[in-house]
């Protein structure tokens, strides 16, 4: 990783932005203060949208562009727009892009759509979208061996890559197994930085898996106030 300050700020849910020297993206926006940064803000302008979900894509980004024409729009190839724009790259699983100072890898999810791996200024965020082990108690032994397959034969797919920060889904809905994709994740792939994500109004679970997680191999960095801002 090279060695510059870059801010984080979270918006919410699974949205967060990422402001490098001369870079400012914006990752599954949903809901938070973003309209504002992005007007005013000097810097190349790229969003990201992992799935179709509302809570990872919210049609509002593309109103964005009235104000900012040269924005770069990076979406899942799930998602439908209204309109044919040439500001808008759409990747499926496995497919690369290159886009001003961005090198962009699609991986597959485990529900719709993709997560991504950006490098941008020798930084490499990886945002998992809604990949995840969707360890469900109620699911039959079936359906539960399926998930874990699918789950662990993807992350087996990224294995090799060097990531400097990942965002990573850590999710109350799952109770006691809130934390079993992000333990593989770290296990396997061993990020610089780790940020839980995708617990909505249950910030605690992000507080609780830093506790359990002292000892990994990744630093764990928690942030859940909309609005919350951390330079690393």
């Amino acid at each position: 990783m090279v060695n510059q300050n870059f801010k984080l700020k979270y918006l919410y849910h699974s949205g967060f932005l990422v402001e490098t020297d001369k870079n400012l993206l914006i990752f599954d926006y949903y809901q938070g203060e973003a309209e504002s940064l992005v007007k005013e803000s000097s810097k190349h302008i790229f969003i990201f949208s992992s799935h179709s979900h509302p809570d990872h894509f919210n049609p509002v980004i593309l109103e964005w562009q009235k104000d900012r024409p040269d924005i770069k729009y990076i979406l899942s190839s799930d998602i439908s727009v209204p309109q044919t724009m040439e500001n808008i790259n759409v990747l499926s699983p496995y497919e690369k892009l290159e886009l001003g100072d961005l090198k962009i890898k699609a991986y597959n999810s485990t529900d719709i759509g993709v997560s991504f791996l950006v490098e941008v200024e020798g930084i490499r965020f990886f945002h998992a979208g809604d990949l995840n082990w969707w360890y469900w108690s109620g699911d039959t032994p079936e359906e539960m061996i399926k998930a874990e397959k699918g789950f662990k034969d993807e992350v087996q797919k990224i294995k090799g890559e060097t990531i400097d920060i990942a965002f990573f889904p850590v999710d109350p809905r799952l109770e006691q197994n809130y934390s079993a994709g992000a333990e593989y994740f770290i296990q396997e792939l061993a990020p610089r930085i780790f940020i839980p994500m995708h617990f909505a109004d249950s910030p605690e679970i992000a507080t609780k898996f830093a506790n359990k997680m002292q000892e990994c191999p990744s630093k764990i960095l928690t942030l859940f106030q909309k609005g919350q801002e951390i330079i690393l």
